[in-house]
């Protein structure tokens, strides 16, 4: 067999005069459509002034690669680009083509507004009203409450509900868990929900037991335990399942999606529940 080769690495700066979260999504999405290869990634956010770029500049002559940016100041940005093409270095502006479609199809000049999307609007109040929900109703709290959200997750423990509902929370859906527990009932409200939709989250019992076992060991509590016992987890996963056939609650198995992946689907089954509730009652 041969021996595995190192990944191949690189110097990726990111600069932005926003937050620099969607360009930093947008560098790590394409950057994971390249096998065994790792990024050395230099973020640098907030850059709207000349001494702000001037430090970046400075970092990106000491450790050359490739520059990924979002700037909205023609100056700024002018500087920039001046500059890599001085010093040879490859760049990019990962929004240009898109904002020129934008601007090509609406008629109307752009703003060069930086963080434009991060203004305090509706929207970003919806969304931090949705996170306050969401913290509240974590992991079985506030039961009676179930009415008011938009999503229900339904699982056994460690299938990823918190960080999921978090998530969707970030996009402004008001999503609370409840947790599985062998031996312990269900809310009865949960069976009566009529607004909400209810997702069951099902996994693999052996990855469950492997995800079990090391968040007991990292918390240095005993891994012998029925919490980490096969026949166990496994009885614990069959009667999810059931309970999910019963109900007819949509159900998907997050045994090898991330987080995001998860997130996305039950956003996906939510889009399709809202309009089909709507629709059922004249709205």
């Amino acid at each position: 067999m041969s021996p595995t080769k190192p990944p191949k690495t690189f110097h990726l700066h990111l600069v932005s005069d926003a937050t620099g979260e969607t360009l930093n999504s947008m560098a790590r999405a394409a950057c994971a459509q390249f096998a065994n290869v790792e990024p050395v990634e230099h973020v640098y956010a907030l850059v709207r002034s000349n001494r702000q770029l001037e430090r970046t500049l400075t970092q990106i002559e000491k450790y050359p690669g490739l520059v990924f940016f979002t700037l909205m100041s023609t100056d700024l940005r002018d500087q920039l680009e001046d500059f890599c093409r001085a010093q040879s270095i490859p760049h990019l502006s990962v929004l240009d083509s898109v904002l020129a479609t934008l601007e090509n199809f609406l008629g109307t000049e752009l703003t060069h507004k930086p963080g434009g999307q991060h203004e305090m609007t509706a929207e970003y109040f919806r969304r931090m009203e949705a996170l306050a929900f969401t913290m509240a109703h974590d992991d079985g709290q506030l039961s009676d409450d179930l009415a008011k959200a938009d999503v229900v997750l339904v699982g056994v423990s460690r299938t990823s509900k918190t960080p999921t509902c978090i998530y969707l929370a970030n996009r402004g859906i008001k999503a609370a868990n409840v947790p599985l527990v062998p031996n312990i009932p269900l809310p009865d409200i949960l069976e009566r929900l009529q607004g909400p939709l209810v997702v069951g989250l099902s996994t693999n019992p052996d990855r469950l037991v492997q995800i079990r076992r090391n968040r007991l060991l990292s918390l240095n509590q005993d891994p012998d335990t029925d919490y980490v016992d096969y026949e166990a987890v496994r009885s614990e996963t069959m009667a999810a399942r059931k309970l999910f056939a019963r109900l007819e609650w949509p159900v998907i198995d997050v045994s090898r999606r991330s987080v995001e992946e998860t997130a996305a689907a039950i956003y996906n089954l939510y889009t399709e529940h809202k309009a089909s509730f709507t629709g059922n009652n004249g709205k």
